[in-house]
């Protein structure tokens, strides 16, 4: 088989498309032909070692993945080859095939696209996960979703606005922020310029928001905090921009707010049953018209080092999804 290997952390000229046994699953485990491997920004930082987890090497990247099961493993009684399935790694994903846990997989309903559902898998459910566990979102809250455009940015988007929130997105680029829009946001502001938090307070209904989902950080940390109104809940998902943001502690105890850290993660590790719940659900909105499906800038395994240079530019459209050419047909309506 194919595969996108790398033999050290130095850089993405480390990485080449290499001629690999087809592995073998093992008891409890199971085999995918790779349809789709969705890529997100952590899986650009680990590609080249500068994430907090170091995977060993030779290192296939990509780890939201969605394929057919081709292959069992001794004691796998509940999936069957010819499945369609998903599953959450730490990589492996960006070559034809890969061996995972069978424990590790989730089915996915007949009409949705394999990549659309590599797509969504991670970013839906951290966005869920954002608003509904740790955000308590409610009909009446307002909500500014910074770096908007982005794959959870724009999955919050839609799941706040369609719970009945005031949803304001924040985002550079004006086709960003009319996407945003599309996606149901009700007001966007540009939060490159000075002045954004006045355009914030202008467009928000009462000059402040409930609830802000932050998965950016940087010089937008703050501005964005004193934006809440009492009782507000600032949640941190990461720093796409490039820098921790500082915040000084009075600030939480002024305007009686939480500053909450999102770890999805935790949240399937402590909840499994839960969010495979969730993910189905999710799964099925988008395949029923419920939620839109996420977009996508799609590229094949030759071009994996284009996909992954994507991940990390503040250009990009939609989520980056790597195809394998020759791979699964996949024949869902929502391509």
């Amino acid at each position: 088989m194919q595969a996108f290997a790398g033999t050290s952390f130095d850089s993405l000229d480390s990485y080449a498309l290499t001629e690999l046994p087809v592995p073998e699953p093992g008891p409890g485990q199971v085999r995918l032909r790779v349809a789709a491997t969705a890529l997100g920004y952590v899986d650009g930082l680990m590609a080249q070692g500068r994430y907090q987890i170091k995977p060993p090497l030779p290192y296939v990247p990509g780890g939201e993945i969605a394929g057919v099961l081709e292959a069992v493993g001794a004691g796998v009684s509940t999936l069957a080859v010819g499945d369609r399935v998903v599953t959450w790694q730490l990589g492996g994903g960006m070559a034809d095939c890969v061996v995972v846990d069978a424990a590790d997989v989730d089915g996915v309903p007949g009409d949705l696209p394999l990549p659309v559902a590599a797509a969504m898998l991670v970013d839906y459910q951290t966005a869920h996960f954002t608003l509904f566990e740790r955000g308590r979102l409610t009909a009446t809250d307002r909500v500014l979703v910074l770096g908007a455009a982005g794959g959870v940015g724009a999955a919050a988007v839609a799941l706040a606005a369609r719970a009945g929130a005031f949803v304001i997105a924040a985002a550079g680029a004006d086709d960003k922020r009319q996407a945003a829009r599309a996606l149901g946001a009700q007001a966007t502001v540009d939060y490159r310029q000075p002045d954004w938090r006045e355009a914030l307070k202008a467009c928000a209904p009462g000059g402040a928001v409930d609830v802000v989902v932050d998965p950016v950080g940087g010089d937008a940390f703050e501005p964005a905090f004193r934006s809440l109104a009492k009782d507000g809940r600032h949640l941190v998902l990461g720093f796409a921009g490039g820098a921790i943001g500082r915040l000084p502690a009075n600030l939480a105890l002024l305007k009686n707010a939480d500053l909450l850290g999102v770890d999805v993660r935790h949240f399937l590790a402590t909840q499994p049953e839960r969010a495979r719940q969730v993910r189905g659900s999710l799964f099925r909105r988008v395949r029923d018209g419920v939620l839109p499906p996420p977009g996508m800038t799609r590229f094949t395994l030759a071009q994996a080092a284009d996909a992954l240079r994507a991940t990390l530019s503040r250009e990009r459209r939609g989520k980056v999804v790597v195809v394998p050419q020759g791979g699964v047909a996949d024949t869902g309506r929502l391509a």
